[in-house]
């Protein structure tokens, strides 16, 4: 099949990068209205074909899938016309700048039988993978919270704030590890120090069903690069850490087991119910394999392409995340009260 990536700006370079080496994949075409661009790509991949006009681009029946990759606000025109146009689409975060516009994107795609998907890159990291699997495997026991913060010094953008740019990552990792349970309500508080009307540092609370809480702190002015989230459990623990070189995922067996007392020892207006006890035990630093994500997740949208399969960052994942940075905007202009999602 040959892809077409629209973008070749911040991230863009990237993704033509992964796709120009991705099995299953023919030829890459690159669109932007930067000449200059154009010709660094040419330059960097001789074998691509370069375009300045979208039209243009997706009038060629012989380009199977589109790759968006512009600012956030021109995602869904963009990712519409692919669609409309009868190609498979790949989103980057988020899908949408409203969940209205993402909904609509969803169903342009299922009456087109098309794919579309989002590029939550994180879902293809081994490390969240690894995670997932002790979550999913009971390892953890009944998942209490997830925390994560996403900090760092810059890159600070001016098209959109810390949260919609840094948080979806983290967000489709929350949703994801939860088996895709979307929160019943947000809260968000967030601060503009250095543009007005552009925060800087936010601080997003999600409560989902059954009382699992969620928490992610994403800001452009810290002092040091942190990406790291923590799943706490009733049986275990576990850290994820991005930056980490040697311990991406750490397992505490760690925790404050309840025993119930017993009954001989009278009633209960003398004794608690229940005795809690610290318990310490092993740290776990499992052995990882770590493929790049991006080409990881290049490959599976080409495969789902091919295949007729649904991607795991699909149409529906990515409306659930725009939902809750939706959730998060009404929440920060009702002074940080909690929402309904």
């Amino acid at each position: 099949m040959k892809v077409a990536v629209v973008g070749a700006g911040y991230w863009g370079p990237n993704l033509i990068r992964v796709f120009s080496q991705s099995t299953g994949v023919a030829g890459v075409t690159v669109c932007d209205i930067d000449r200059a661009r154009l010709d660094r790509m040419k330059k960097a991949h001789p074998g691509i074909d370069v375009v300045d006009d979208l039209d243009r681009m997706l009038a060629d029946a012989s380009i199977d899938a589109v790759v968006v990759a512009l600012p956030a606000a021109l995602h869904h025109a963009a990712a519409k016309k692919a669609l409309l146009a009868g190609k498979h689409v790949l989103v980057e975060k988020p899908l949408a700048s409203t969940s209205a516009e993402a909904e609509e994107l969803c169903r342009l795609a299922e009456a087109n039988g098309r794919v579309l998907m989002v590029g939550h890159t994180f879902l293809f990291n081994a490390a969240v993978k690894k995670v997932k699997d002790y979550i999913d495997g009971g390892t953890l026991g009944e998942v209490y919270y997830v925390y994560g913060q996403r900090l760092n010094l810059g890159i600070v953008r001016r098209d959109v704030d810390a949260l919609w740019n840094l948080a979806p990552h983290d967000i489709s990792i929350l949703l994801h590890w939860l088996g895709d349970r979307a929160p019943e309500e947000v809260s968000y508080t967030g601060a503009s120090y250095l543009q007005p009307g552009v925060d800087d540092v936010g601080f997003l609370s999600m409560r989902f069903p059954g009382g699992v809480m969620g928490h992610i702190h994403v800001s452009w002015l810290d002092p040091g690069k942190v990406r790291r989230m923590t799943v706490v459990g009733s049986a275990k623990m576990v850290v994820y850490d991005d930056v980490s070189t040697d311990a991406r995922v750490q397992l505490f067996d760690k925790g404050i087991d309840r025993k119930r007392m017993d009954t001989s020892l009278g009633g209960f207006e003398n004794y608690a119910e229940f005795q809690l006890l610290q318990r310490a035990g092993d740290l776990l630093i499992p052995r990882v394999d770590f493929p790049e994500p991006l080409k990881e997740e290049a490959a599976h949208f080409v495969a789902c392409c091919r295949e007729g399969k649904r991607p795991l960052a699909d149409g529906a994942n990515g409306l659930r995340v725009v939902r809750v940075l939706e959730g998060a905007r009404r929440s920060r202009e009702a002074g940080g009260a909690a929402v309904r999602i």
